[in-house]
């Protein structure tokens, strides 16, 4: 059996040893720090309209100012995604006053976009269509005073220079002959003084 004194010598030994500013003993230094672990990161889900498909109108997106092809102001169209980015919204007013609107969605059930147009002259258009390698075209028919229906076919393009071409076209006899109701090139508002001069 160890004498009285001997188990209190080491604790003796290590206060002088701190006193005069020696390293202490191994055996008496604080227990090492445990290592920090990271926080778990949550898992984000997929929201509804996170497939690429939702976003094959986006090129449309922005705040723009319109011009029609001989450079005359049409209008301003402010676009923008709403609703969880599930819808996109078009935001028209034109240069003459007539103000529209209209809600753009791709409905997974159809593969198809959809378009619900209205305006303040009371005009309402119902079109569907698809994206492909000539852009954004959708279709629809209104009805017409006379009775008879009206085809029309609205293409979106995205230009290389970043403009947007629009075209809508109507047809009164079925889709055999079409004619223009409307040319217009889509200039970001940010963009006007560098694209000044650009021959539409």
């Amino acid at each position: 059996m160890p004498e009285h004194g001997s188990v209190a010598r080491p604790i003796v030994v290590a206060c002088a040893l701190a006193a005069l500013g020696l390293a202490t003993p191994a055996r008496v230094q604080s227990a090492p720090a445990r290592a920090q672990t990271a926080p778990a990161q949550p898992i984000v889900k997929p929201g509804p309209c996170d497939g690429p498909e939702f976003r094959q109108f986006d090129f449309w997106i922005g705040d723009w100012d319109v011009f029609t092809p001989d450079g005359q102001l049409a209008g301003t169209n402010k676009v923008e995604r709403i609703l969880g980015g599930c819808v996109i919204s078009e935001n028209w007013s034109g240069s003459k006053g007539t103000e529209g609107k209209s809600f753009n969605v791709f409905s997974a059930a159809d593969q198809k976009w959809h378009q619900t147009w209205v305006d303040s002259q009371g005009t309402r258009l119902e079109l569907a269509g698809t994206w492909g390698d000539n852009g954004m075209v959708l279709e629809g028919d209104s009805p017409v005073a006379n009775g008879n229906g009206l085809k029309n076919r609205i293409t979106w393009q995205k230009l290389p220079d970043g403009r947007v071409r629009q075209h809508w076209q109507v047809s009164a006899d079925g889709g055999e002959k079409w004619t223009d109701a409307f040319i217009g090139f889509y200039t970001a508002k940010t963009n006007k003084a560098a694209t000044k001069g650009i021959k539409r």
